[in-house]
């Protein structure tokens, strides 16, 4: 199994166990140790849940077959995106800590390397970016 589809299941694992978890009212605030809040955010950790086991299934599916499940692999790119920067950006203003987001803050660096180069190689197969730009990868 190569590099590309064993992070695929691992992100695909990772999106279905976040889903589960944020589907029980209150259970990930007290996993990680924040202070109980409202109870309308487990509503918008239900919506979140069901979104991230959309995800899950949708990287399965791409471990399945990466090129012909591209734009998964590009969306779930431009998530872990999003994901390391809010955790960096929630980290430096303290409402988080380093202990409560854990593999939050470097997993997502190498989720993005690895689905990236997956993607630039495949556009230089599809002719889609230049020579240059696939030899600088």
């Amino acid at each position: 199994m190569t590099l590309l589809k064993r992070t695929l299941y691992v992100i695909g694992a990772a999106q279905l166990v976040l889903g589960f978890v944020f589907l029980v009212p209150g259970l990930f605030a007290a996993t990680i140790g924040l202070v109980e809040a409202p109870e309308w955010v487990d509503w918008l950790f239900a919506m979140f849940g069901a979104r991230a086991l959309g995800f899950g299934y949708g990287m399965f599916l791409a471990a399945r077959d990466p090129q012909r499940n591209l734009p998964w692999i590009r969306a779930m790119i431009g998530i872990q995106a999003i994901d390391w920067i809010a955790t960096l950006a929630y980290l430096v203003t303290g409402a988080v800590t380093l202990a409560q987001v854990t593999t939050a803050v470097f997993l997502p660096v190498v989720f993005i390397v690895v689905l990236t180069r997956y993607v630039v190689r495949e556009m230089a197969v599809d002719g889609t970016v230049s020579s240059v730009e696939t030899a600088r990868t």
